[in-house]
């Protein structure tokens, strides 16, 4: 599909708010339906904003929203004090989850987007509604170090929660309030036009105003039309965690379109790592998360001709690699995985350009022993070598805390056991009492053969005589061997050559 993009990129400009660097420029936006309309594009580290001139009256400078119209707010929890609010209301009330109070210059209060009144809808994207108070409370408690709140405010209610704020205990439900605000239910649908705060001047003035904004921790950029493998040449789309959209930003020229992307990219992966230290404050060395980030799986369906994708969030957590329909906002939200592999059984490929099977660059394929193998792409070759990086320091992670591995072999006949030791290499053991019968260093390997089935042949090099011996056994499982040596070998070259990530990273 062609999207018609009139000339609209402006040049790329900074300015410095409180030490925050705010980019803005001028693009043009559409469904990918109606043709594109101009609009300011505004990017800071946590929100990308689209943005277009209003000529109605203004708004107050100060006050609370107008009713019935839902926002979303992000909030950095800090230190000291937390979200800096308190809330009442809850399902066992009957009751929407309201902010009854917001402390002073803390992180409520330092957004200057939230106020008294306001009922709280998501948190993190997450419907809270239906909630009762004590599990509101523990949600928000627990949300991360970075919250978007859903919110609408209720102008009638600020009365009866305003009354009770030097009378209360922070973060109680007070059942008076409670009482009142469900002995006068008109508030609820309190949505004429008498709730519009009023103007301070009556003259019109041309302003920017909000039209989307998308926070951009763990959110997910593409130059992709959804589901396929045909790139836009002009534009891309942006997509937040709780699914709204920036719709299609077109740019006529190439290099602020680059330039735009890079800037988005760069913030994303940022938050993301940020969300990474604070999940692995939670897990030992071992267990820490190595990559976070969103990829494109390859579906085939049997009703079409083509194959489409889907979005999926790939992470690789100790020894295991992981995909999920949608980000974890928490770390109970890792154990929520569509699938998860172990690293040192999971053979990761990437898709020469030559052996790609449609439109879609930067593919790579993750097999697992006795699973189909999952073809995966993502957005930018910078972001594919983050991967191929990451990859290889999980193996390392995974097959030094695997320790060993043995399988069951069959040698000459004879039931034994192949063992990948970290320490020690390679080693067949015969009988009940487990003799060794030979033993060689991973050094010592010089190749290997197999016949795709269960036979494998590995050729040694006697450290004395130089002369190469080759060991021939069966196994069963021996796709689950093959993945598993791989891994041993690559975590123990890796190991001995520190070079040997960075010179992938830069390749």
């Amino acid at each position: 599909m062609k999207i018609y993009a009139p000339k609209m990129a402006t040049p790329i400009q900074e300015k410095v708010d409180q030490n925050l660097k705010i980019r803005t420029g001028m693009v043009t936006v559409s469904d990918g339906k109606t043709q594109p309309e101009p609009v300011r594009i505004q990017l800071t580290m946590e929100l990308l904003i689209l943005q277009r001139i209003d000529t109605s009256t203004p708004p107050p400078v100060f006050g609370p929203p107008i009713e019935s119209k839902e926002r979303m707010v992000q909030i950095t929890r800090q230190d000291v004090g937390g979200l800096g609010l308190s809330i009442k209301g809850g399902a066992e009330h009957k009751l929407p989850i309201l902010i009854s109070r917001i402390y002073k210059d803390q992180a409520a209060d330092a957004s200057g987007k939230l106020f008294v009144g306001d009922a709280i809808i998501k948190v993190n994207g997450e419907y809270i509604t239906a909630c009762p108070h004590d599990d509101a409370v523990n949600i928000l408690r627990n949300a991360g170090d970075i919250v978007v709140l859903t919110v609408k405010h209720y102008k009638a209610a600020t009365p009866f929660l305003q009354k009770q704020l030097s009378r209360e205990t922070p973060d109680s439900d007070n059942d008076a309030t409670c009482a009142e605000l469900k002995a006068d239910e008109g508030w609820k649908s309190s949505m004429s036009n008498n709730s519009r705060p009023m103007s301070i001047s009556s003259e019109p003035e041309k302003r920017w105003v909000d039209v989307v904004s998308v926070p951009l921790m763990m959110a997910y950029v593409t130059r992709y039309i959804y589901g396929t493998d045909k790139l836009r040449s002009n534009a891309f789309e942006v997509r937040g965690l709780n699914n709204i959209s920036t719709g299609i930003i077109n740019c006529d020229d190439l290099a602020i379109l680059s330039q735009w992307l890079k800037l988005i990219t760069d913030n994303i992966v940022g938050l993301t790592h940020l969300q990474m230290k604070l999940y692995n404050r939670n897990f030992a060395v071992g267990e820490r998360i190595e990559y976070m980030g969103w990829v494109n799986e390859g579906v085939i369906n049997n009703n079409i001709s083509w194959q489409s994708y889907k979005p999926r969030f790939l992470v690789l957590k100790g020894t295991e690699v992981m995909l999920f329909d949608s980000p974890p906002l928490n770390v109970a939200g890792l154990t929520r995985s569509i699938l998860a592999y172990k690293v040192y059984q999971t053979m990761f490929r990437v898709v020469k350009e030559s052996e790609t099977v449609d439109a879609r660059q930067h593919c790579f394929l993750l097999q697992s022993s006795g699973h189909e193998p999952r073809y995966l792409s993502v957005e930018t070759r910078q972001e594919l070598l983050r991967i191929e990086n990451s990859w290889n320091a999980a193996i390392i992670t995974s097959v030094i805390k695997l320790g060993r591995k043995t399988f069951a072999v069959s040698h000459y006949g004879r039931s034994g056991g192949l063992t990948l030791d970290w320490q020690s290499g390679f080693s067949l053991t015969e009988g009940a009492d487990a003799t060794v019968v030979w033993q060689f260093k991973f050094s010592q390997l010089r190749g290997s053969s197999d016949d795709g089935k269960s036979k494998l042949k590995l050729h040694f090099q006697d450290q004395e005589t130089r002369t190469i011996e080759t060991k021939e056994l069966e196994c069963q499982v021996l796709q689950s061997l093959l993945f598993c040596m791989h891994a041993f070998l690559t975590a123990k070259v890796a190991s001995v050559d520190p070079s040997f990530l960075s010179s992938i990273q830069q390749s």
